[in-house]
């Protein structure tokens, strides 16, 4: 069981609770489609939100000085806010009122919540090495564009959080092959992709099986070409423990 423990540093906890699946835009879409993307659906889940402790609205003018940034609260005490100018250049940084422990070479990604647009800033991304250091790190955004308010509402998420083993990427050997070195794989692809061409063509037939199913479900199901039979390990959705 690798562990993801929070010290918290102050005498508020963090806010943090587990990424949900969906999103905003995804329920918004016509007939909520955007779920049938498994991809998306477990990328969403796949780790735990900070969330912002209270609301407020920030500003830049477009200079790169730490007073370039106008952050102002909303409904509450501005000593509340965890948003601060801190390092210029347009970057509004929030603190993490915690210190994370995780196993022995494995790090902390921490970055924006995964496919939630927010227009007009950015989330930035970075890896931390949580298995050994004795303090907080920061959460950072910087803003696309001048004098355009950017709010971030009370628990709203500001900031996603999940281990990755650090000795992974550095063990990779990525190469290129030719498909006919793996006549299987070969064979299912140009099954994959003769149905697929036949699935989008029957699409625009009225009444026909491909318009009565709406879409292919083989990777949602994790159904393998040829025989159907299921890829090992598949998964549709992620459950993950809160913080207790």
């Amino acid at each position: 069981m690798t562990q993801l423990i929070c010290y918290p540093t102050s005498n508020e906890k963090p806010l943090i609770v587990s990424a949900p699946r969906e999103r905003d835009w995804m329920d918004e879409s016509h007939n909520r489609y955007a779920y049938r993307c498994l991809p998306l659906n477990i990328a969403n889940a796949h780790g735990w939100f900070v969330l912002n402790n209270a609301p407020f609205v920030a500003v830049w003018d477009g200079e790169p000085g730490l007073d370039a940034i106008r952050i102002e609260a909303r409904g509450g005490n501005s000593t509340d806010l965890l948003a601060t100018s801190h390092f210029g250049q347009g970057v509004i940084t929030f603190r993490v009122d915690g210190i994370f422990r995780t196993d022995p070479g494995y790090d902390l990604w921490v970055g924006g919540p995964t496919n939630i647009i927010k227009d007009g800033i950015q989330p930035l991304t970075g890896l931390v090495e949580t298995d050994w250091i004795p303090f907080t790190f920061t959460m950072n955004w910087r803003f696309t564009r001048k004098d355009n308010p950017v709010a971030f509402e009370h628990l709203e998420p500001i900031c996603m959080i999940f281990p990755i083993d650090r000795r992974t990427m550095g063990q990779i050997q990525p190469q290129f092959r030719s498909l006919e070195e793996d006549p299987d794989l070969q064979n299912m692809y140009e099954q994959w992709a003769d149905s697929r061409r036949e699935f989008n063509k029957n699409l625009m037939v009225e009444g026909s099986e491909a318009r009565r199913q709406k879409w292919q479900k083989q990777y949602f199901r994790g159904e393998m070409m040829g025989d159907l039979q299921k890829a090992a390990g598949h998964r549709t959705k992620l459950n993950l423990s809160e913080f207790e």
